[in-house]
């Protein structure tokens, strides 16, 4: 098949959660069917690693461009039917860039990256079926986020307005599209119950690269102290809720019956919040790293007291591929259908999350088990390989090449 992806980034160098299943996904699909990128380059930043594309795709585009300015609440926002976080991601020079691909090649399928790139093949390319990989449900992540946020009069009513606008733009979308792809069973359920219950869904979960993270990929050895690690991006809402929660509610808890504990926080672009819990004793921010491997490493058990959803959830296959095991809320862990006491632990209560990760760093049985199960998990299931290979099956079995397919000279 000839399939044209169409990205809002360089998913390369694989520096944030996204990256990791666009970019593997990617790769795994061109294993099989012949694949034209298009992505986007913001302020024309990463144009330098075109080279990785162009080895297993046959043409490649990147597009720079700079976001517009958020509009003014009235009248610009308000009278626009298209949700403003939708709105801002419509550029004419990539319309006219999908445009020309599509007048000088005959593709099979279009495979976007998020509903933010559907809306280009909303009213044009109406001919070409259309596959939409979603990283997270945005109605449903709204939803949840808006459920942590501060109420009052006004995000009340600026939250009523996108959400409508939003939910309309999901049922656009799903009309629109021959498949939507997701991360787990929750967000098809989503799907199912609050936007269409005939869009076709395919469930494909997150994974990892199972030759890069390995026990055996460094020799940094456990830290001595008992030590936790928490691992994302720490400009994301959903991991700065979660660090809030733990410092606020589950570390107070948690320090009483582990007075040696450590604290890790790893991840790029941490926001002053996440800053200033580095200023409590044994607790270390690290900003970002150039490889979070030997952190994992250190650490006894990684922590994901997630409250909202929607996310990748890379971090938990990671760290099990790792060997270090996992306490997780259950919606930090939705869609991975992990076996709670065996491939992870998991605790939707402070009381709960502070006594499953005391048990954890003081039961060696329990965390050698937890660890056992957790790679042996990982190696079965989440491995990027055989996850590219369900979507790339998928689409081979669901969208026939046209018989006379071929590329205009």
């Amino acid at each position: 098949m000839n399939i044209l992806v169409v990205y809002p980034y360089i998913p390369y160098p694989i520096d944030r959660g996204t990256y990791q299943r666009v970019f593997h996904l990617l790769r795994a699909l061109a294993k099989d069917h012949t694949i034209d990128l298009i992505a986007l380059s913001e302020k024309g930043e990463r144009l330098e690693h075109r080279g990785v594309f162009e080895s297993f795709c046959r043409k490649v585009v990147f597009v720079p461009f700079e976001h517009p300015p958020w509009p003014r609440l009235f009248p610009n926002r308000l009278l626009n039917p298209l949700p403003t976080t939708i709105r801002h991601w419509w550029l004419p020079q990539l319309a006219d860039t999908i445009g020309n691909m599509l007048d000088q090649n005959e593709y099979d399928l279009v495979h976007v990256c998020d509903i933010v790139m559907a809306q280009y093949f909303l009213k044009d390319h109406l001919e070409i079926p259309l596959s939409v990989d979603r990283s997270r449900v945005d109605l449903q992540f709204q939803e949840e986020q808006h459920a942590r946020m501060p109420k009052g009069l006004k995000s009340s009513l600026l939250y009523r307005e996108q959400t409508w606008k939003l939910r309309r733009f999901e049922y656009q979308v799903a009309s629109r599209s021959s498949v939507q792809v997701v991360c787990g069973p929750d967000d098809k359920s989503f799907i199912r119950s609050e936007v269409s219950t005939k869009l076709p869904v395919q469930v494909v979960t997150n994974g990892v690269d199972l030759d890069y993270f390995s026990p055996k990929s460094t020799d940094v050895p456990r830290d001595a102290a008992p030590t936790i690690l928490y691992c994302g991006a720490m400009d994301y809402m959903p991991n700065v809720d979660a660090l809030r929660w733990y410092f606020a509610e589950i570390h107070p808890r948690l320090k009483k019956q582990v007075p040696d504990l450590q604290v890790l926080i790893v991840g790029k672009a941490p926001t002053d919040e996440v800053k200033a819990h580095g200023n409590l004793p044994d607790v270390t921010v690290t900003g970002g790293v150039d490889d979070v491997r030997p952190y994992y490493r250190r650490a006894w058990a990684h922590i994901v007291p997630l409250r909202v959803g929607g996310g990748t959830r890379l971090k938990i296959p990671e760290s099990m591929a790792m060997g270090t095991p996992v306490i997780s809320t259950t919606i930090g862990a939705q869609g991975l259908n992990l076996v709670h006491g065996m491939d992870i632990l998991l605790a939707d209560t402070a009381d709960m999350f502070a006594h499953y990760t005391e048990r954890m760093l003081h039961d060696d049985v329990l965390r050698q088990k937890v660890e056992e199960r957790g790679m042996q998990t990982c190696r079965a299931r989440f491995g990027w390989s055989g996850l590219g290979k369900q979507l790339s099956s998928y689409y081979a079995q669901h969208f026939q090449p046209a018989k006379n397919s071929h590329e205009h000279n």
